[in-house]
């Protein structure tokens, strides 16, 4: 379905373009090369989260940015989760919702996910695991903490 052509009718049946589409995110587990403190990925090729469980990194391609988030939970450092059929990552403790670009929607946490530091290199992502960003600290280091994939 083309959701930029589609009619209301179409929308509300199928229940909304963007639902469907993040419904549809898929999730692998990788695993960064490098230092403990900088970790390289290649660029996801499309829209995807990307966990280094060993690292404590999710890696998101979403809406053409690529993001790199603490896997824990700001609230109280439990993991969060992706739900695939909802389209959000969530706390496993609490029950925090975020958006795929690491904004907080519902939940106990009162900020969005940590944002670590990234760089774009060729065909490459450098996440610096030492050096994140807070959005409720820092919120320009943290709206800035985004590669654009090409």
């Amino acid at each position: 379905m083309d959701c930029k052509n589609t009619s209301r009718r179409e929308f509300l049946q199928v229940g909304g373009c963007f639902a469907l589409a993040m419904a549809g995110l898929p999730v692998f587990s990788v695993s960064g090369e490098g230092a403990a403190n900088e970790r390289q990925y290649p660029i996801p090729t499309g829209d995807s989260a990307n966990i280094d469980h060993q690292a404590q990194v999710i890696l998101v391609r979403f809406h053409n940015n690529v993001y790199a988030f603490a896997l824990s939970c700001p609230h109280e450092n439990a993991a969060v989760k992706w739900m695939p059929k909802d389209g959000r990552f969530q706390c496993s403790k609490h029950d925090s919702r975020y958006q795929p670009d690491g904004v907080h929607t519902a939940g106990r946490a009162t900020r969005n996910m940590d944002r670590f530091a990234i760089r774009r290199e060729g065909s490459s992502v450098f996440v610096d695991t030492t050096h994140w960003f807070q959005s409720d600290k820092n919120p320009a280091g943290w709206a800035s903490a985004v590669v654009l994939p090409a």
